[in-house]
């Protein structure tokens, strides 16, 4: 659906359906969603589980290439819960960027190419978490990075959104390299791209495949380590892991809604995903699953300190979902494969799926603040709440969300997140909980900033223009309510009955001792961010001017783009470039044109031999016979 709506838009939108074009990408959508959910409904209640475990259902497989024997390209469709549960998130939240499209976006010039683009995005995660083989996956994985770069990019007369959409597909780039080396690995040695027979033959420890990835090694590392590690580093650079994360802030100068799409249930958990697919094999090596954690635990805990000094509320936004995605990283790290061992897992899914409709609602939420106000600066905004009823409410249940106070979703699935490091290793789980007081910090900071301070003058006092349409059209006020509804009971839903690594149920963990700790550190970071900012006050210039150095290398992010643009312009530019780039102008150049040169010489000198003058031809001929009789009568002997 999504694929028709990319080819119908494409192709004839802006000429015959420029009014409809919205209408059209919304309808297919919502049939998408329908039968995603109907899709999901049949997997987990009708169909339910076999031997006691949900089963991995290959509905659809045909071969494609066929290199030999062993080796194949096939395509193919897996149903399993978590490609079962990602159909529902994508669609579902795909629809409510659509709708709320139709009033952010009105009267655009491109409205029906935006809406092309978002159908080819939507269409590339969907073939993205249903492909049956790594192959495939790869194919939809390269698709996705495409149709983010055309909607970061979409206003392409402003030069920012331009470098930001190149910034984000060449980064994603260096990524993938390392993504499709891991994958020539694992297929090399596992003789196959498919996912569950790579998996069942490299578990098994006496299968020859095992042996062979188990006993290869480079530099004293397994084969299955480099692969699986490989692998990573393309879900790390998609999912804007640390230090790949540079291209996630520019990514804001898309639309709204599209940082919305990319941020919160898509693009940036293409990561997540994939480790989660291959989570029978990072088990496998510990040494994976190490680097796992670490990467994921580092960039929770960066990003949520560099999101407590940002201004632009998209960027907070943007660093706060590379924390929670880091979340979701190490919670997979510090997981098992069986049982109880496995709740890292269940809870690293868990909280993909609550994370999908807070963030998506923050960051729409935002959009109908820009929307209003036309700014994305924290300093421009204040005492919205009274123009902005629909929006303060479900922002700040977005808000309680994320920080993880209860009962909202966020809460359960952190507490399982936290609960799974704290049996695995009490240093994961000392940061993780820091870092859990920090979000919530950042994220009423931000709430504060836009609702409450500086409520004084009226918004066209404040020259934010017509305000004749407050918090905007019913198709934007319509989603911020579903997504809210769905922040508030998503964490219901017994999540480890359903989705757990081994695919039998696991019971879900909530318990309130050990959530005296988390919650009691969320609600110290909501207080303090409601001293600092819920009435305009000097404090916040006063913490900062305390803090120094530190306050400052935080808001310049750690200076990681000035070290990435030093390493490229200074050493790679200068050092090797242009090295380069002189021997391939005076040597390599220099060989091809000195032999040109050569060849036009002779040329030159010979090309008088075939001038098609019949007169010279028979010159030569007879100049021949004359020199052929004075070889043979007066020189030959």
């Amino acid at each position: 659906m999504p694929l028709a709506g990319f080819v119908i838009l494409g192709l004839f939108g802006r000429k015959y359906f420029k009014n409809f074009s919205g209408i059209i990408g919304t309808g297919l959508l919502l049939v998408s969603a329908a039968l995603a959910l109907y899709t999901a409904y049949q997997y987990f209640f009708v169909n339910g589980k076999v031997d006691g475990a949900y089963p991995s259902v290959t509905a659809v497989k045909y071969t494609w290439l066929s290199f030999s024997e062993k080796v194949s390209i096939d395509m193919g469709i897996i149903l399993d819960p978590i490609s079962a549960m990602m159909l529902v998130v994508v669609t579902f939240v795909s629809l409510m960027v659509h709708i709320f499209s139709l009033g952010y976006m009105k009267g655009e010039e491109r409205f029906a190419t935006y809406y092309a683009f978002l159908g080819l995005f939507t269409f590339s995660m969907l073939g993205l978490v249903i492909s049956a083989n790594l192959f495939q996956t790869y194919i939809f994985w390269e698709l996705v990075g495409v149709s983010s770069y055309l909607l970061i990019g979409y206003y392409y007369d402003k030069p920012s959104a331009v470098a930001a959409s190149k910034k984000a597909f060449i980064v994603t780039r260096f990524a993938d390299l390392g993504f499709l080396i891991g994958i020539l690995i694992l297929a090399f040695y596992g003789e196959t791209l498919d996912f569950n027979t790579l998996i069942q033959r490299l578990t098994e420890h006496q299968s020859s495949q095992s042996i062979a990835i188990t006993t290869a090694s480079f530099a004293g590392v397994t084969a299955l380590t480099w692969g699986l590690v490989l692998v990573f580093i393309g879900g790390a650079g998609k999912s804007a892991m640390f230090p790949l994360h540079i291209w996630l802030p520019d990514a804001m100068e898309g639309p709204t809604p599209v940082s919305a799409l990319i941020h919160a249930a898509t693009m940036v958990v293409a990561g997540v995903y994939l480790v989660a697919r291959l989570f029978p094999l990072f088990t496998l090596t510990q040494a994976a699953l190490g680097i796992v954690t670490f990467v994921g635990l580092i960039s929770a805990f960066l990003a949520a300190i560099i999101a407590c000094t940002q201004t632009d509320i998209k960027r907070v936004l943007a660093y706060s979902t590379m924390s929670q995605i880091g979340y979701m990283m190490f919670a997979l790290g510090v997981s098992g494969y069986n049982g109880e061992a496995g709740l890292g897992y269940t809870a690293s899914l868990f909280h993909l799926f609550t994370h999908a409709f807070f963030k998506s609602l923050l960051f729409l939420g935002a959009g109908a603040v820009i929307h209003l106000i036309h700014s994305n600066e924290m300093k421009d905004m204040g005492g919205l709440r009274k123009y902005m009823p629909i929006t303060h409410i479900t922002f700040l249940v977005a808000c309680l969300a994320i920080a993880g106070i209860p009962p909202f979703a966020g809460f359960f699935s952190k507490e399982e997140i936290l609960l799974a490091a704290f049996n695995s290793n009490k240093i994961v789980y000392g940061i993780a909980l820091f870092t859990s007081g920090l979000t919530a910090f950042y994220m009423f900071r931000l709430y504060f900033s836009i609702f409450w301070r500086a409520a004084g003058p009226s918004p066209l006092e404040r020259g934010w223009g017509e305000v004749f349409h407050g918090e905007g059209t019913f198709s934007m006020k319509l989603p911020l309510v579903i997504l809210g509804a769905c922040t508030i009971v998503a964490g219901l839903i017994p999540f480890g009955e359903y989705v757990s690594a081994n695919s039998k149920p696991l019971a879900s963990h909530v318990d309130p001792v050990f959530s005296i700790a988390p919650v009691a550190l969320a609600l110290a970071g909501i207080l303090l961010a409601m001293w600092m900012y819920k009435k305009e006050s000097s404090r916040p210039q006063q913490v900062s001017a305390a803090l120094g150095g530190l306050y400052k290398t935080a808001y310049r992010k750690f200076y990681i783009d000035e070290i990435y643009l030093f390493v490229t312009k200074k050493i790679i530019f200068n050092l090797i470039g242009r090295p380069a780039a002189w021997i391939d102008r005076n040597i390599v150049d220099g060989l091809m044109n000195g032999i040109a040169a050569v060849t036009a010489g002779i040329s030159s000198l010979i090309k008088g031999i075939q001038s098609g003058k019949v007169q010279s031809y028979a010159l030569y001929f007879f100049g021949g016979i004359i020199a052929l009789a004075i070889i043979f009568l007066y020189l030959w002997k």
